[in-house]
């Protein structure tokens, strides 16, 4: 299967319709991501039942910046809908090899899990910041700072559901 240009109209679709999809953050200007490219696509021509997608940061400007890409090439990988990988860098192919049966052999009823943990410990956060921000009112100019909620991780170092 040859890659697939992704952009904020197909995206959903593509990720939400697809077990795996691999995307590549890229740029023409990019030196390093024309040096992914014939690796990425011959990746792509060997695992067919994978979508590898493409999406040009200059073109999709916006979407790059809701992923927050900053530095290219980026892969992310999608399985299930669920992010599961996200790195700045170009792979050489066996570190892409790697990474591709990695994610084959993902337990994704475990990953699923940890999505939901995720979702309940931020909205218990969330909830928790809003108590305290609510306790915080009724107190005068002179109390002290609220400790504000922390988020549950890094992008791109724990599965977040797409």
């Amino acid at each position: 299967m040859s890659t697939t240009t992704v952009t904020s109209d197909n995206l959903q679709s593509t990720v939400g319709d697809n077990d795996i999809v691999i995307l590549d953050f890229w740029a023409d200007w990019c030196g390093p991501c024309r040096n992914f490219a014939p690796v990425y696509e011959e990746a792509s021509a060997k695992h067919e039942d994978i979508v590898f997608g493409k999406v040009d940061t200059e073109a999709e400007q916006q979407l790059a910046g809701a992923f927050g890409i900053t530095s290219i090439p980026t892969l992310m990988v999608f399985r299930e809908g669920v992010g599961v990988f996200s790195q700045a860098g170009a792979l050489a192919a066996p570190q892409l090899e790697e990474l591709i049966e990695g994610v084959r052999n993902l337990d994704m009823e475990d990953v699923h899990k940890q999505v939901e943990e995720q979702k309940a410990k931020m909205a218990e956060e969330e909830a928790n910041g809003v108590v305290a921000g609510e306790e915080a009112a009724g107190q005068d100019s002179g109390s002290q700072e609220q400790e504000q909620p922390r988020s549950a991780g890094a992008p791109g170092t724990s599965p977040t559901d797409f």
